[in-house]
Parts: structure tokens; C-alpha cells; sequence
């Protein structure tokens, strides 16, 4: 019996309850291990697009994107935005939509499987969650990208190397194909074991659950569950 749940994370990071769904589910392996679980949890995160027609450079706010590009009327976005952040707060992450500055995520992703192949991924995914929410940081332009990966250990060189000549584009695309085959249509998305799939920011006690659940199905020979 392997010793390692994998979990895949299909993830964007301009995704607000992606971030939320990181810290929940991060509680929901300290709750899996406090009610015994014992095998080792193996995450990886995936490329999803929120916005596929998002430029490089919106030149608004959070709010200004929804309301004018999506056709959300503005009161109903600042309330949305308003119970996000308090959902957030509960989580411990300080959101700032007013300064999170909006782009689309290819180069981020692109990014992500660079660190993946430096075993950094991990690092990297929270890096750049905390450089929109909570900083306001640029995380569509590559020399704002390469600022934040040397943060976490990777070599500036590599790295604008990788965003320039697009040696990861193929592994996005990779990436979104899976997606569609998954049947996936918004994020974030978990597929435990490659059988199950839990989707959205859920509680982190249903994370647990889920785990506990296939470490069950492992010591009893693997059946049943639902794939994803």
C-alpha cells in the first residue's frame, strides 16, 4: 500500500476561494492527522483559468471587472466582495480587492510548473496568492513574477529563461485539458487519489473526511468511492 495520498488542486491564483480553499484544506490535514490518519498527503497544484479573457492589464479594480467586463451589477459586487473578505478574515488572510491589481494568470501558471520541477511548488503557490490578495503585487508581468520566485528559492535567470520562451505552455494546456476531461468548470477543485473529487472551499472537516476516507478504501483494498 502506498504510503502518499496525492491530492491535484486544480487552482487559479486570482481565485479568491482558491486561497481559502488552501488554508481549509491545510486544517483539514491537521484534523485527518489529530483523528489518526497517517499516511503521508502529496499536493499538487494545476493550471485553471477564472477569467480566460482577462488582460495582461486591466487598468481597474476587482470590482471594476466584474462589474463592467462580467455585467454584474456594482452593488451586488461589493457585497460579494465584502463577504469574501470577511470569509477570508475567518481563515486569517487579509484580502484587499481596492488594491489587487487584475491580470490574466498564464505566465503565474507557467510559473508554478517551473517551481514544481525545483520541488518549490508549494512555496510558490502561497507566494503568489499573498503577492494579489493581500499585497497588490502584479502577478501577471514576468520581471514581477521573477521578483517573487527568487522569494522562494528559484533563480531569477531560470526563471524569466521559462516565461520568455514559453517552456511550460504546453504543460498549462496540459493542465486545462484535464480539466475539461474532469469535467471541471470552476475552482478550486480537489481529485484525492485520483478517485475522488471534492469541489469548492469546503469545511475543512469534509477535507478530512475525504482523506480519511481513502486511507480507509487503501487498507481495504482500494474499492469503492467515486471518481472524479
Amino acid at each position: 500500500m502506498s504510503a502518499v495520498i496525492s491530492v491535484d488542486v486544480w487552482s487559479d491564483v486570482v481565485c479568491p476561494w482558491c486561497y481559502i480553499g488552501k488554508r481549509r484544506f491545510e486544517r483539514g490535514v491537521e484534523r485527518y492527522r489529530e483523528q489518526g490518519g497517517d499516511l503521508e498527503v502529496e499536493v499538487t497544484y494545476h493550471s485553471f483559468l477564472l477569467s480566460p479573457d482577462t488582460p495582461e492589464d486591466f487598468g481597474g479594480t476587482v470590482a471594476d471587472f466584474l462589474a463592467r467586463h462580467k455585467g454584474m451589477p456594482a452593488d451586488q459586487v461589493e457585497r460579494m466582495l465584502v463577504q469574501v473578505t470577511d470569509i477570508a478574515a475567518a481563515e486569517g488572510l487579509s484580502y484587499d480587492f481596492d488594491a489587487a491589481q487584475h491580470t490574466t494568470t498564464l505566465r503565474a501558471h507557467e510559473l508554478l510548473h517551473l517551481a514544481a520541477a525545483h520541488g518549490l511548488q508549494g512555496a510558490m503557490v502561497e507566494r503568489l496568492f499573498r503577492a494579489y490578495f493581500v499585497e497588490g503585487r502584479h502577478v501577471g508581468r514576468a520581471e514581477e513574477l521573477t521578483e517573487l520566485a527568487a522569494e522562494v528559492g528559484l533563480d531569477p535567470d531560470e526563471v524569466r529563461a521559462a516565461l520568455a520562451d514559453r517552456r511550460y505552455a504546453d504543460a498549462v494546456e496540459q493542465d486545462f485539458a484535464q480539466a475539461r476531461a474532469y469535467g471541471i468548470s470552476g475552482v478550486p477543485f480537489y481529485v484525492l487519489d485520483g478517485r475522488y473529487g471534492v469541489s469548492g472551499a469546503q469545511d475543512a472537516e469534509v477535507f478530512a473526511q475525504a482523506l480519511a476516507q481513502v486511507t480507509a478504501d487503501r487498507q481495504g483494498a482500494g474499492t469503492g468511492g467515486a471518481r472524479a
